[in-house]
């Protein structure tokens, strides 16, 4: 369960009150004030603050939200408002970052899986066959679902380059490793150097 948000009031005057949060509210370094629901959109604590009632001002730094007000309401009735808003804002923002750290955790634990996979592919499968003809694939990288190979020794440059990566390695890492959905010889072919990530034609 999710930790309670603290909020502490601090009334500045008639007009103007702080309220102190116990995490930040304003990541971006330094302060912001703004004076209308204009200038606020864009910035969605802002934005939901000047939809309360009376509300002319909001500056968010760090940790800490001043609001100002107009009329003769007291600041114990908005201030409730103010936590009502802020509680929300802070709580979604938390899930939404929970969940992009889920996902990157997800995206790369597929690719260190996909990574391991391949390599023992490589070790096992395919370089004892073309260490044969001189040859030599190696595992440069994986992004998502996507392989980048590199082929050494008498594989690079060699005519039947992209028949060995197609019917050869293409068809073993695939049979292997059913989650890769595109294998990217890496391979300068033509020079004899090894450009990173510069797939030759398909």
């Amino acid at each position: 369960m999710d930790q309670e948000i603290k909020i502490t009031a601090e009334v500045l005057d008639s007009e103007r009150c702080k309220f102190i949060v116990d995490r930040p509210v304003f990541r971006a370094g330094g302060s912001l004030q703004l004076t209308s629901r204009e200038e606020a959109k864009g910035f969605p604590l802002a934005e939901r603050l000047f939809e309360i009632e009376n509300v002319t001002g909001v500056m968010l730094s760090g940790n800490e939200v001043t609001v100002a007000k107009k009329g003769t309401e007291d600041w114990t009735v908005i201030g409730k408002k103010v936590g009502q808003t802020i509680r929300p804002y802070l709580q979604l923002e938390a899930s939404a970052i929970s969940s992009a750290v889920s996902e990157v955790s997800r995206d790369m634990a597929l690719e260190e899986r996909i990574r391991s996979s391949v390599q023992q592919v490589l070790d096992s499968q395919i370089n004892p066959g073309v260490a044969m003809h001189g040859g030599h694939v190696s595992l440069l990288d994986v992004k998502g679902n996507v392989v980048y190979i590199q082929m050494g020794g008498g594989c690079q440059g060699c005519g039947m380059a992209t028949v060995t990566l197609k019917q050869g390695i293409e068809k073993s890492i695939r049979q292997y490793v059913p989650e890769v959905t595109e294998i990217l010889d890496t391979t300068d072919h033509a020079s004899g150097r090894n450009p990173y990530y510069a797939p030759s034609a398909k």
